[in-house]
């Protein structure tokens, strides 16, 4: 049987650092309480577990208060309760098009419902770039939110979060920004970026299992966010009322405990690694990828040429290959795993003109890909603009 390559990592990452499964395993076999919900050794060690995957993401992310980093189930569930928390009826919010279906769908579904406006900025067709200017443009006295994503999950384009960032403080506009692609990838730094509200998911770049995720809140933003779950919290539990202090107004029920020890161990990993480390390794997967796909005739890589404008997760198509086609001869000729389609983000794909057509295959590169891994990709990418030109 072919040996198996996964490079879908802008999906989920894998494989994991093994202490992640440890730490799971740890806990399963050791723990199994609740945080926050008992006096026993057990649940307070639970609530330890807890309280130190928490220090580590804030202090990834340089977050100015520990308890300002709410723990969500995964990115998209920190975008929705951060875009249906804040705004209200008659807001107008600016984004891009260059955005995920979990910014674009709460969007869309407050606007259908007639309880505010939204400008979609546009980006190039070339690169995916979303123009600062235009996006700073389109800000209306109304205007409540700017949401960016920090990296595209379809070209790979990093964005100027750093210029929209400092007008929209120097606005009063607080500012959303979907780490989905960049947290573990590239240094993140909350207050110099002068970013509000950062959605992080745990399971992609950081490493975590599936069902992790955090919500950034600055120290100030947290009383103008309605929680979307109101629920238990092993806090004031004599009042039938929301807690309204931090982390516990955001964080009902109970922790996915499991996965925070999971998502703790792989913080520590990367803390270990170091996040620059981790970064001159993701410029150097886009560097080699770049330099080795423009020797292949067919292959269009979308968004950025140069290694430092992107993250590793490239979109291509090969002359004479459907996108679904390709996917399916990297998996079955090679062992590949790939992804094709629209990826959740219908507006990037108008933008880069593949929505049409399939849209495109999508390579995606993770911290254990190896230049070997991006050669035998790029080889087997050769292999079959060969085949589809002898057609």
């Amino acid at each position: 049987m072919t040996s198996r390559l996964y490079l879908d990592n802008a999906a989920t990452s894998f494989p994991k650092p093994p202490e992640v499964f440890e730490a799971m395993r740890r806990y399963a076999e050791e723990l199994g309480a609740s945080a926050g919900r008992g006096a026993y050794r057990e649940a307070l060690a639970s609530g330890e577990l807890v309280a130190d995957c928490r220090r580590r993401l804030a202090t990834l992310i340089n977050a100015p208060a520990t308890d300002h980093v709410v723990f969500t189930h995964n990115c998209s569930t920190a975008l929705n309760q951060a875009i249906k928390g804040y705004l209200r009826k008659g807001d107008h919010v600016v984004t891009s098009r260059m955005e995920h279906n979990s910014v674009l769908r709460p969007l869309q579904a407050l606007s259908d419902e007639g309880l505010l406006e939204v400008t979609h900025a546009p980006a190039d067709c070339e690169t995916g770039r979303v123009d600062a200017a235009d996006l700073l443009a389109a800000i209306r006295p109304r205007t409540k939110l700017i949401v960016l994503a920090h990296a595209s999950n379809v070209t790979g384009t990093l964005q100027p979060i750093e210029a929209v960032g400092a007008e929209a403080q120097r606005r009063g506009i607080p500012f959303l920004v979907d780490a989905a692609q960049t947290a573990g990838h590239v240094l993140i730094d909350v207050q110099a970026m002068k970013i509000d509200l950062l959605a992080i998911p745990g399971h992609k770049g950081l490493l975590g299992p599936l069902g992790t995720g955090a919500l950034y809140i600055r120290p100030g933003l947290e009383g103008a966010i309605t929680p979307l779950v109101q629920g238990g919290t092993g806090s004031v539990s004599e009042r039938p009322v929301q807690p309204d202090f931090m982390p516990d107004k955001f964080e009902s029920g109970s922790h996915n405990a499991i996965g925070l020890a999971g998502l703790a161990a792989a913080l520590q990993w990367i803390e270990d690694q170091s996040i620059e480390s981790l970064a001159a390794h993701d410029r150097a997967v886009c560097a080699r990828f770049l330099q080795k796909a423009r020797e292949l005739p067919g292959l269009v890589v979308y968004g950025p040429q140069h290694a430092e404008e992107r993250v590793g997760v490239f979109s291509v198509r090969l002359s004479g290959l459907e996108p679904g086609e390709l996917s399916a001869l990297l998996e079955t000729e090679f062992g590949i795993l790939t992804r094709s389609g629209l990826h959740c983000a219908p507006m990037a794909h108008e933008t880069i003109g593949t929505h049409t057509d399939g849209g495109t295959t999508r390579i995606s590169f993770g911290a254990f890909n190896t230049p070997a891994h991006i050669d035998f990709c790029v080889e087997a990418l050769g292999k079959l603009s060969d085949v589809a030109v002898s057609r």
